[in-house]
């Protein structure tokens, strides 16, 4: 059921940084790459460290017919999914938006 619902967040965020790929020249594609990279690791360790603390801290559970059983810790591994649907989201809505005002401007 979560890995459903996550591969829309997922395709949603793919299409949309897929799109600001072709927005930018080259040299920022790949800048825009290493960045997308190291935000990724450094959020998905976050996510990693902070689910495990609030799972085991009973703040929150899941039902288990409804997750996949992988998980890193307590924390399954679709909880990883909404991070790098954000990484991949928010940066990529700016530049997309961004050039569409730069358009609209000239």
């Amino acid at each position: 059921m979560y890995w459903a619902l996550n591969a829309v967040f997922l395709t949603v965020a793919l299409g949309v940084a897929t799109a600001a790929l072709h927005v930018v020249s080259a040299g920022q594609r790949k800048i825009m790459l290493a960045a997308a990279g190291g935000t990724a690791a450094v959020v998905l360790v976050l996510t990693a460290v902070f689910d495990n603390l609030m799972i085991a801290a009973g703040l929150f559970s899941y039902a288990s017919e409804l997750i996949s059983g992988a998980a890193v810790g307590l924390a399954p591994l679709e909880d990883f999914a909404y991070p790098v649907a954000a990484v991949l989201l928010l940066p990529s809505l700016w530049v997309v938006l961004g050039e569409r005002s730069r358009k609209r401007r000239t």
